[in-house]
């Protein structure tokens, strides 16, 4: 008998463990996705943690640094994270199901908790590879990010508009921000597009290291790629070096979530976004541009009736 009881608690022991995995999902876990650790979205993320352990206590919080925009949307449909940062138009794309650009279809499970703060299309060049507008990348080599993130995709729309393709550069590399930046400094890239928030450490490290030109995206060609691309500023002093503003695209970033997830938790994780925006900012400056009069204009998909209810109760909608 008592063989057999402690058969029995093995056995409850380990379907219990099996079972676990499983149980540690909505409220009780949220797995945070970011963007590579040079960029915006993983310091963000990792102040959003912060938050959240401290209003959710509940809940065990966990960032993860990824590719960015496409690979978090559409591990958030595989049901393998709660929270994702990214870019107004993979989202767009991501909803509409292209396939062409990184997902298997349509990502019907995409919610949205707010739209935050845009990112700037940000071209830099090292001053020695005599780039100063859009045409000059002709023949020259070109960082344009992860392949099918969300800074490729838009690398694509601003190439295009400027009517170049990757065929008319001297060479196209995927790479990540950080490592982009090490190649221009060693003479082995030209330039890097980088689409993030101002002052990105990335390329904060770069003009610090070496003289840069940051390559205008006039407002015309902007408007011709149109919505949700929009003109935008670099402003003068963002970068070392940088005496003038800069015109460009920027792009709205949305924080999103799955539909499957239950309303308590997203409005709670709604709630504290807001009610906890200093910590955002101390993280990085580009959060001083969340504010919840803008969080629901422009979304391309549904807002997750958890964060719906927040804002109507804070009478924003």
């Amino acid at each position: 008998m008592a063989n057999g009881l402690r058969r029995l608690a093995v056995m409850t022991a380990i379907a219990a463990g099996a079972l676990a995995p499983v149980a540690a999902s909505g409220q009780d876990f949220i797995n945070i996705l970011t963007g590579g650790t040079s960029g915006v979205y993983y310091p963000l993320g990792v102040a959003l943690s912060t938050i959240y352990a401290a209003e959710i206590p509940e809940a065990k919080t966990q960032v993860q640094s990824t590719k960015a925009s496409v690979e978090n949307l559409n591990l958030l449909q595989q049901g393998r994270g709660e929270v994702a940062f990214a870019l107004g138009d993979s989202v767009k794309l991501g909803w509409e199901g292209n396939t062409e650009v990184g997902f298997p279809g349509k990502l019907d499970k995409l919610r949205a908790i707010a739209a935050i703060y845009p990112n700037y299309v940000q071209v830099v060049a090292s001053e020695d590879s005599g780039i100063a507008t859009l045409t000059d990348l002709k023949g020259k080599s070109l960082s344009v990010g992860a392949p099918k993130s969300g800074t490729e995709l838009n690398a694509r729309a601003i190439l295009a508009a400027a009517g170049l393709t990757y065929d008319d550069l001297g060479r196209a590399e995927y790479l990540p921000f950080g490592e982009s930046v090490e190649l221009i400094k060693n003479r082995q890239l030209d330039a890097t597009l980088q689409s993030a928030g101002l002052g990105v450490a990335s390329i904060r490290d770069l003009a610090a290291s070496i003289p840069i030109i940051i390559v205008s995206v006039p407002a015309d060609l902007v408007e011709k790629i149109g919505a949700p691309y929009a003109p935008g500023v670099i402003p003068a002093g963002t970068y070392d070096g940088q005496t003038a503003d800069v015109p460009t695209a920027a792009i709205t970033n949305i924080l999103v979530t799955r539909a499957d997830l239950d309303d308590e938790t997203v409005y709670r994780m709604t709630k504290a976004l807001f009610e906890n925006l200093d910590e955002m900012v101390a993280a990085h400056a580009a959060a001083k541009a969340i504010d919840i009069d803008s969080a629901t204009k422009g979304l391309p998909i549904p807002l997750h009736p958890g964060a719906e209810r927040y804002y109507k109760e804070m009478g924003k909608l």
